[in-house]
C-alpha cells in the first residue's frame, strides 16, 4: 500500500511514526535559536515552491522531506529569542498539545449535538473565563442554557472580532440593518483615534456596508486628546454608531483612559456602542497589580482580546466578548444546515461556518497557568519592556517614543548630530527616517534579529510633536528573552545607524 493511501487505523504503527517524525521536526525548529534557517529572494521563494501538481502519487515521507529541505528553511521562527518585533512565540506546551489535540479530534463548532458534544462546552468555559477576567458578570453555571446566555464568541483573528463589534453597532443603531439593509448611510459614523487605530476598524466599515465613515479624533500620548473627543461627539451628534477606544493601540500598547473616555461618551449619546480593542491589553487583567490600568473595561459594550498576541497561544484564537449576552441575537444567522438547538455557536458567529477547535489550545494553556501563572507571564513582560527603555534612555543614539504600559517600546536611532534636545526641522526628520528605514530593511535581509516598523505621529514631541516617524518595535513577548538579548539588539541596531549615518544617502 502506498503510503499516500494510508489509513491510520490499517497501519498505525506506520502512521504514528510518521506524526510524531512531524512533531519531532517542530519541536525542533521552535528550539533553534535562529528566526530564519535560510533568506532568499522573495522570486526565489517563489520559482522554488511554484511547481506543478504532480501526476503520480507521492509518499508521505517524500513530501515531509521536500518540507523539510525547502520550506522548512524558510519558515520564520517566532520562539527566536532574537525575534522581539512582533506577537507572541505560541510556544505553551499546554496551547501546543490541545492544538494537537484539536486538529485530532475534529470537532465542528457549529452544532453541539453531534458535531461538538463537550467541546462546546469547553468554549463556553473559555470564553467565561475572558470574561470574569475583562470584568463582566457571567450567570451561575445552572442558568446557561443557550449559547445566547454565553456573552461571546471565539474567532480566528482580531479582525473578525472588531468586524463583529462594527455589527452589533451598526444594529443597535438601526435594527433590522442586517435584513433590510442601510438606507441612511451618514448615521453609521464610527469614531477613532488619528495614527494609532488599526486598520480592521476601517476595513470593517466598509465590509458590512456602511462605507468608511471613520472619524478620527486627535490624540496626545497615544490616547485620545478628550477635548477633541468632546467636540467631535458634538459636532456629528445623531451621526456616530460607535466610539471604538484601545487597551493597548497596535503601535505602542498605550491604553487609553478608558473610564474617562466611556464617562465622556456616555453623557453625550448613551445610545452609542462603545467598543475597547484589548488584543494587547488583555494581559494586563491578568494581575492584580497591573489590573488598575484597563479601570473601566468592563463598562465597555464589546471587548475584542487575541490570545494569539499574549498567551502564547498558536495562530490564530480571538474572542468578541459583549457586556449584554443578548446583544448577539442581533447578528445571528439561521438555516436549516446550523440546527437550532440550545448551543449551536454556528448561530452566533457570522462570517464563520465550519470552525475547528480553536478555544482547546487556550483552555489547555489556562489550566495548565492558573491565575498565578497568568500573573506571573503579564508581570515578567512589562517588567522586561520596562528594562528595555531604561537601556535605551542611557543609549545616547537611542530614543523611547513611548514609555511602556505594556510590552511594547517604540524607539528610533538618532545620528549624534542631531541629538542636541531641540525640535527638529523637517528635513532633519525626513534624514532620521531614512536611516531607520534602511536598518529594517538591512536587518529582514540579514534575518539575524527582528524588530516591527511602521509609521507613527510623535505624540509625546520627542523628535517633534506631530511629525510621522518610522520606527523600530520592540516587544517583550517572547519568554526566552534575556537582558542579554536586549544589549546585543540595541548595539545590533546602533552599528547599522551609524554605518548609514555615515555612508552615502
Amino acid at each position: 500500500m502506498s503510503l499516500v493511501d494510508l489509513d491510520p487505523r490499517q497501519q498505525p504503527d506506520v502512521s504514528s511514526a510518521i506524526l510524531h517524525h512531524a512533531l519531532d521536526l517542530g519541536l525542533r525548529f521552535k528550539q533553534q535559536p535562529d528566526i530564519f534557517g535560510k533568506r532568499l529572494p522573495a522570486k526565489d521563494i517563489r520559482d522554488l515552491l511554484l511547481t506543478r501538481l504532480p501526476a503520480d502519487p507521492t509518499s508521505v515521507q517524500e513530501v515531509v522531506e521536500i518540507f523539510t529541505n525547502d520550506v522548512l528553511p524558510l519558515c520564520k521562527n517566532e520562539s527566536s529569542p532574537r525575534f522581539l518585533g512582533f506577537g507572541d512565540t505560541g510556544d505553551d506546551l499546554g496551547a501546543l498539545a490541545g492544538g494537537i489535540l484539536a486538529m485530532l479530534t475534529q470537532q465542528n463548532m457549529i452544532n453541539q449535538s453531534f458535531d461538538a458534544p463537550s467541546a462546546t462546552f469547553i468554549e463556553i468555559a473559555v470564553l467565561r473565563w475572558l470574561r470574569e477576567l475583562i470584568g463582566y458578570a457571567n450567570p451561575a453555571v445552572t442558568d446557561v442554557s443557550t449559547v445566547w446566555d454565553v456573552g461571546g464568541v471565539i474567532t480566528h483573528g482580531g479582525t473578525s472580532s472588531n468586524t463583529m463589534a462594527m455589527m452589533l453597532a451598526r444594529e443597535a443603531k438601526a435594527p433590522d440593518t442586517m435584513h433590510n439593509g442601510v438606507t441612511d448611510a451618514e448615521q453609521f459614523g464610527v469614531v477613532v483615534p488619528r495614527g494609532i487605530g488599526h486598520y480592521s476598524v476601517k476595513s470593517a466599515l466598509t465590509w458590512i456596508g456602511v462605507g468608511a465613515r471613520a472619524i478620527e479624533v486627535a490624540t496626545r500620548g497615544y490616547r485620545y486628546d478628550l477635548d477633541d473627543l468632546a467636540r467631535t461627539l458634538d459636532g456629528h451628534a445623531g451621526r456616530i454608531m460607535a466610539v471604538v477606544a484601545y487597551a493597548g493601540d497596535s503601535r505602542t500598547q498605550t491604553i487609553d483612559r478608558l473610564r474617562a473616555v466611556h464617562d465622556l461618551v456616555r453623557a453625550a449619546d448613551p445610545a452609542i456602542h462603545l467598543h475597547a480593542d484589548a488584543c494587547w491589553g488583555l494581559v494586563a487583567t491578568f494581575s492584580e497589580r497591573l489590573r488598575a490600568r484597563v479601570d473601566g473595561i468592563d463598562l465597555f459594550d464589546s471587548v475584542t482580546v487575541d490570545p494569539h498576541k499574549v498567551m502564547a497561544i498558536p495562530y490564530g484564537l480571538s474572542a468578541l466578548l459583549v457586556r449584554h449576552p443578548h446583544a448577539l441575537r442581533s447578528t445571528a444567522s439561521y438555516s436549516d444546515l446550523i440546527m437550532q438547538e440550545d448551543f449551536a455557536f454556528g448561530q452566533v458567529t457570522p462570517f464563520i461556518g465550519t470552525k475547528g477547535w480553536l478555544s482547546l489550545k487556550l483552555w489547555m494553556m489556562m489550566r495548565t497557568r492558573g491565575r498565578r501563572g497568568l500573573s506571573e507571564l503579564a508581570e515578567q513582560r512589562i517588567t522586561h519592556a520596562r528594562q528595555f527603555a531604561q537601556l535605551l534612555d542611557a543609549h545616547p543614539r537611542m530614543r523611547p517614543l513611548n514609555t511602556p504600559d505594556l510590552a511594547a517600546v517604540a524607539f528610533i536611532y538618532l545620528p549624534q548630530e542631531l541629538n542636541a534636545g531641540r525640535e527638529l526641522r523637517q528635513g532633519e526628520i525626513d534624514l532620521v527616517n531614512e536611516i531607520n528605514k534602511r536598518v529594517y530593511q538591512r536587518m529582514l535581509d540579514d534575518g539575524r534579529w527582528y524588530l516591527h516598523q511602521f509609521s507613527i505621529p510623535d505624540d509625546n514631541a520627542v523628535l517633534r510633536h506631530g511629525a510621522i516617524l518610522h520606527p523600530l518595535r520592540f516587544m517583550a513577548n517572547n519568554p526566552n528573552l534575556t537582558q542579554t538579548h536586549m544589549v546585543d539588539v540595541i548595539s545590533y541596531v546602533d552599528r547599522l545607524g551609524a554605518e548609514f549615518e555615515a555612508g552615502p544617502r
